[in-house]
């Protein structure tokens, strides 16, 4: 039963879960409701915290189909249990899930041949409400289909309301959430147990930081949600415009929209409230919500095949990603809208909700994967220990208590006070005081942080400006030109060139402003022609075919001589008949343009130099070419090459409508070369290189073109000029063939030079774009761990993408830090252990830290205070375990007395002493530099332990020597106001003696105030001790706040012991002066790092042979069963 019922959920995918059915059990119910009332809630707290235990207990196992509560369990590494209850609904018709045949023109299929009777009976039969099983989770609905005998999510049956519904809890529901957090809990008992003891005065304290704590909690978290639901229902509910049968046009709100409705997109634009995919007409989208990049994007209706032609085209089924380029996804924007012969822009809706893309990255934001930090789980480790250690405490003091007869009442407090002792409820106020303090910094330098709790992971973390165009060199006569700074001359104006440059491009005008590629964007500008698109009216009244018009201004053109006035009509201009768009996959683009009164036409192409080289004549390309093209490479300039051909006469406006890429590209004339250059913001360089010498890895992760990425890469320092770059070519399964990659270097040229040369480490970087990452992803997981630990260069990553790269990157222990500046970075920056938004608008609704500064120089800055936090955090955490232990080891020795520290006393050490210590320690402002060693990034570690036990050790050693040294002494005898041999005074008389107060709790006496003051010592001596300094913090001495607090409580110490002051001495409940002791002990050692995953990697990788992969080389996925994927090289002859 238990294997047999257990479901798979989302199998394959990253929300892929387990799923096992179960049904509520009455006479369980009633055994844990009792159990809840002999407890009084605790067990109800128990079962709140771990799912499981809450459905195993309360639940029978039945099967998935009958289950009125499913428990869920993520696959991940992260194994997270979730209960969801399972509801019913009803569904319209005998069997829903079954898909009929599509209606025609909106007839039913069946066929009517019955009488009317017969007509009504299906009809009704088919229209008959099923009920049907289904559970909410992660905003997602799954519903049980019994033809896959399993939960699915069914996005065609059961649609709802198009809306993405980001509900912001209220103050009440958030308070209970933050409250039953399992320290809140604890808090609340101790300062119950503490007001049962009368001791109020600490217990205020305690609930003081706690409301504090709790109310600044409170408002970051509300204050996230209602940012992301403003920015997520600021264009969700919007008015649309439908077509109805008949061509009716109903405008209705974009709530009621379903998939399969035809909307009309307006010629105005708007956000798109949905995934739509055109049907008709063309619009230009501005996708930066989703891509990242602000380039405008046309998109093409959906290529309407011919009626009667049954092609591999007409066949295919609309799928989102094969059909990119003619899909509107919701929340981008829809600038503008081109429609010909009055025909309206129409889009059918495929996918509403949570289900469109902006849906998927608002639930990537609600529901972020946990982040793994080692220091998290360690404490909470080494707070089990410290619960061990109460566990001894308590036994033994009420094994003692019984043995004395002591009151059940003072037995129980005692007891259960011995657990507040070992484990202080003070620790999560004390180990966010440095979180805090770092916070305030981080703001003085315009570092917004909403997840406070990410400060301290910052402290394991281990750009391109734009283009300019440097100059062009043209080709005549298959031989080069002197390099030129631009091409606005007279005499170039009429040249091939220029031509080229005016038309290979995909500009449009937004608004009467070019929009486009940048790169396209200062080629056309370098030329100052002038682009002019035809209007609204002029597209409305005209097929398709008219074409935009570049045309150089007058003052451009040479004076010619006198014409007649018929030839001086004709101006000088070209039109854009054909685009065929640039294709990464071919690295160029070409245009079919036609100069007017010319009845030939012209192809123009640009692209990658040795491509468009490859498509012309041998005879037009120089030489030279080879060395001219890496001589610009080498100085990390970006060169683009122009082709012409001049077209053959039969080529018609109508036949360049339907030709192929492949006719129009050969057989062309090299026209030269473009040579553009990246600019980089002034400050990208210094912090790459601050960075570098930390030994903190840089990755690139861009929307960009590859090449771009990679020169950029090379000018910024990320790629030292003498590593190699590897690109990983990967592509998916096809016509029966394995994915397979192939592996080429950026630089061609340089391939001979570095096939045989001997493996150096850390002198290659692999370089690869999305859809390479994607296939590598899916039919190579294996190899990615290996790819991302010398991965430099990602390119072209849509949004998830970004995700699973930093999921990758932790796979192997890496700690990531994200710098990103848009919506589409939400989800990476929300998943990454630091995420840096350098926008205030939609990324830092996700992103943990929101820089005002929009560039990466307060990247190092985060690390540096990241560190420090971190090792403030060390420090703070071994100081409160150190006075729990210290307090813990004087409570126990006293009650072998029957004795106890005051309340006074405990007041004095929990915030004279403890409070002040751990706010002041905090204080430590970060290393003003980054150092290449990293802090350690978990407790449990050898050197660690053995500091804090030796600690340990010798407090305990001090503590039981002056323990057992005071009843040695021969002036001991059990203590009474009338053996104070110190505090005596000369002028005491009987009846001071009658008026002192009988002492019931015995807190009085020789060994209570030895060990307060020896204790107090230690406490401070711990704390100097374990207050580390450089090379992450600033050295203790310079935190004066601190300094001051250390050396206040000594001379205080001192001074009261030595001299004792009868107010003092009676409010502590002092009887004896002791010389001071002082031990201090610290033992350094030499730390090593444990080796994470990437190392393990990196030592294996340095070893094989076979990597990294040579150029001539292609990788094949081969199936194996076991374990998923494998693969295997292969050298190509």
């Amino acid at each position: 039963m238990e294997k047999e019922d257990l479901k798979v959920l989302n199998k394959g995918e990253e929300e892929e879960m387990e799923l096992q059915g179960y049904c509520l059990c009455r006479w369980r119910l009633a055994l844990v409701g009792l159990g809840v009332l002999c407890t009084g809630g605790f067990l109800l707290l128990l079962l709140y915290w771990m799912p499981e235990w809450c459905v195993k207990s309360t639940c029978t196992r039945t099967t998935a189909r009958d289950a009125e509560v499913v428990l869920l369990r993520s696959t991940d590494e992260f194994r997270r249990w979730f209960l969801a209850r399972v509801r019913v609904m009803l569904a319209p018709g005998s069997n829903p899930f079954h898909i009929s045949s599509p209606l025609a023109n909106g007839h039913t299929p069946h066929p009517s041949d019955g009488g009317p009777a017969q007509e009504l009976i299906r009809r009704f039969a088919d229209y008959q409400p099923t009920q049907i099983r289904y559970f909410t989770f992660h905003s997602t609905k799954y519903y049980w289909n019994d033809e896959v005998q399993n939960f699915e999510v069914l996005k065609r049956l059961f649609f709802g309301v198009n809306e993405i519904a980001v509900k912001v809890p209220s103050v009440f529901k958030l308070l209970i959430k933050e409250v039953l957090n399992p320290f809140y809990i604890f808090q609340l008992f101790s300062v119950i147990l503490w007001s049962a003891d009368e001791y109020y005065y600490y217990a205020v304290a305690i609930v003081f930081m706690s409301v504090i704590s709790i109310a600044t909690s409170l408002y970051t978290i509300k204050k996230q949600y209602v940012m992301l639901h403003d920015m997520v229902a600021a264009h969700s509910i919007v008015r649309v415009s439908v077509c109805r049968a008949n061509n009716d046009i109903e405008e209705i709100l974009s709530t009621d929209l379903v998939p399969g409705d035809v909307m009309i997109i307006p010629s105005n634009g708007t956000i798109m409230p949905c995934d739509a995919v055109l049907v008709s007409g063309t619009c230009i989208v501005n996708e930066s919500m989703l891509t990242g990049e602000s380039v405008p994007v046309t998109k093409t209706n959906l290529p309407n095949p011919v009626p009667g032609e049954r092609g591999e085209e007409a066949d295919s089924a609309y799928n989102t990603e094969d059909h990119k380029r003619h899909t509107l996804f919701c929340g981008t924007n829809v600038i503008q809208t081109r429609f010909y012969t009055g025909e309206l822009v129409k889009a059918v809706v495929v996918r509403t909700g949570f289900s469109t893309a902006k849906g998927q990255l608002v639930r990537s934001i609600l529901y972020p994967k946990p982040t793994d930090f080692k220091l998290y789980r360690d404490a909470y480790l080494f707070l089990l220990c410290l619960v061990a250690v109460a566990g001894i405490g308590f036994v033994y003091s009420i094994v003692l208590s019984i043995m004395n007869n002591v009151p059940a009442k003072t037995i129980i407090i005692e007891s259960l006070d011995i657990i507040t002792i070992t484990v202080p409820p003070a620790l999560p106020a004390a180990m966010t005081a440095g979180i805090v303090y770092a916070q305030r910094r981080l703001k003085r330098i315009g570092i917004f942080c909403i997840s406070p709790q990410r400060i301290n992971i910052c402290g394991q973390i281990n750009l391109e400006d734009g283009l300019d165009l440097w100059g062009v060199q043209r080709v005549e006569n298959g031989s080069f030109h002197l390099s030129e700074e631009n091409a606005y001359k007279e005499n170039l104006v009429k040249s091939q060139f220029v031509a080229c440059m005016a038309t290979c491009h995909s500009l449009t005008k937004i608004e009467g402003q070019l929009s486009g590629d940048p790169l396209d964007l200062k080629m056309f500008e370098a030329t100052g022609w002038i682009l002019e698109e035809a209007t609204e009216e002029e597209t409305s009244l005209h097929n398709r075919i008219m074409p935009t018009v570049v045309r150089p201004p007058k003052q451009l053109l040479p004076p010619e001589p006198a014409v007649s006035q018929e030839q001086d009509m004709v101006p000088y201009e070209i039109g854009i008949v054909r685009q065929f768009p640039f294709s990464s996959a071919l690295q160029r683009m070409s245009v079919v343009a036609r100069l007017l009164g010319e009845k030939r036409m012209d192809a123009y192409t640009k692209g990658a130099p040795e491509v468009v080289a490859s498509l012309c004549k041998k005879e037009t390309v120089p030489e030279n070419f080879a060395e001219v093209l890496e001589g610009y490479t080498k100085q990390g300039f970006r060169v683009i090459a122009l082709a012409h051909r001049r077209l053959e006469s039969k080529l018609t406006w109508h036949k360049v409508q339907n030709i192929s890429r492949d006719h129009i590209e050969t057989n062309m004339e090299f026209l030269g070369l473009i040579i553009m250059q990246n600019k980089l913001k002034a400050e990208t360089p210094g912090v790459l290189l601050d960075l570098h010498q930390a030994n903190i890895r840089t990755v690139m992760v861009t929307g960009d073109n590859m090449l771009t990425a990679i020169s950029v890469a090379r000018d910024c320092g990320m790629i030292p000029p003498q590593d190699t770059v590897i690109i990983a070519d990967a592509l998916p399964p096809h016509d029966g063939q394995a994915a397979k990659i192939t592996w080429r270097y950026a630089d061609n040229l340089e391939d001979v030079c570095h096939v045989d040369e001997p493996k150096t480490q850390e002198l290659y970087h692999f370089a690869m774009n999305g859809k390479s990452f994607a296939v590598i992803a899916e039919h190579f997981p294996d190899m990615l761990q290996k790819l991302v630990l010398h991965g430099t260069v990602f390119a072209r990553m849509a949004p998830d993408q970004k995700t699973q790269l930093i999921e990758a990157l932790q796979g192997v222990d890496y700690f990531v830090g994200m710098c990103g500046d848009g919506a589409n970075d939400c989800g990476a920056l929300k998943r990454a252990h630091g995420g840096i938004s350098l926008s205030e608008l939609e990324a830092s609704v996700a992103s943990p830290f929101t820089s005002r500064t929009p560039n990466i120089s307060c990247v190092p800055s985060l690390i540096r205070e990241g560190r420090a936090a971190l090792i403030t955090s060390f420090c703070v955490f071994k100081f409160m375990a150190l006075y729990s232990i210290i307090q813990y080891i004087s409570v126990t020795l006293l009650y072998s007395i029957l004795s106890n520290l005051g309340d006074f006393q405990f007041l004095f050490i929990d915030i004279a002493i403890i409070l002040l210590i751990v706010f002041t320690m905090s204080l430590n402002p970060a290393w003003k530099e980054l150092v290449s060693r990293r802090p350690p990034s978990g407790l449990i570690s050898g050197p660690l332990l053995f500091s804090v036990l030796t600690q340990i050790l010798i407090c305990l050693g001090f503590q039981t020597i002056t323990f057992l040294w005071v009843r040695q002494q021969p002036w001991y005898t059990v203590w009474t106001p009338l053996t104070d041999i110190c505090n005596q005074s000369e002028h005491m008389n009987m009846s001071d003696l009658n008026d002192t107060e009988v002492d019931d709790h015995n807190i009085q006496n020789f060994e209570n105030t030895s060990l307060f003051y020896v204790s107090s010592f230690q406490y401070l001596i711990v704390a100097i001790v374990f207050s580390k300094g450089k090379p992450f913090r600033q050295p203790s001495y310079k935190n004066w706040p601190f300094v001051l607090s250390a050396l206040s409580l000594y001379f205080f110490l001192l001074f009261i012991m030595f001299h004792p002051v009868e107010t003092i001495d009676e409010f502590l409940e002092g009887v004896i002066d002791l010389r001071a002791y002082k031990c201090l002990s610290w033992l350094c050692c030499s730390r090593k790092m444990p080796k994470a995953r990437y190392m393990h990697l990196a030592q294996e990788l340095s070893v094989d042979p076979d990597w990294p992969p040579k150029p001539t080389t292609t990788t094949e996925a081969k199936p194996r069963p076991e374990n998923g994927s494998t693969y295997q090289i292969m050298i190509n002859s």
